[in-house]
């Protein structure tokens, strides 16, 4: 019988590949699904839970990304500052004047582990505003979503 073999974490980090992804017209939710797949490895057949062996993910065009219906003012991102009264609220319209790199890197973040392993994976996500990123030494691929 078989057993099942895992990655080691020297394996995992030998097998990482660069991947960039135009957000350009694309819907937030679809294509932040799609990069956290990519990020955790699942798209890999040697995907192994417990370690981080997912790709590197280099996200252009932020600023162009599109929410459907009303979201772009009625969507609501909380902080609390733990203080009474602390408690902040902006659109994803505020956002997206300010930072739009935060609303892609919050809907991705959102969908990985809430663990240590978690935090290690968000930190392969790159999310620029424009074309232009700092990552062409690496070759990165261009990513083309499949399922928008």
């Amino acid at each position: 019988m078989n057993k099942t073999r895992f990655l080691t974490k020297v394996e995992a980090e030998n097998d990482r590949k660069w991947h960039i992804v135009d957000a350009t017209a694309k819907p937030l939710g679809r294509i932040a699904s799609e990069i956290a797949v990519l990020l955790r490895g699942k798209h890999k057949p040697t995907f192994t839970p417990h370690n981080d062996n997912g790709d590197f993910v280099v996200v252009v065009n932020a600023e162009k990304i599109t929410l459907s219906g009303n979201k772009m003012k009625d969507k609501m991102y909380y902080s609390h500052s733990g203080y009474v009264g602390g408690l902040r609220e902006q659109s994803a319209q505020e956002i997206m004047n300010k930072y739009p790199e935060r609303l892609v890197e919050k809907a991705v973040r959102r969908m990985l582990p809430k663990t240590k392993l978690g935090n290690q994976i968000a930190k392969k996500l790159k999310v620029y505003v424009g074309e232009d990123h700092p990552h062409a030494a690496q070759q990165p691929q261009v990513y083309t979503p499949k399922y928008i």
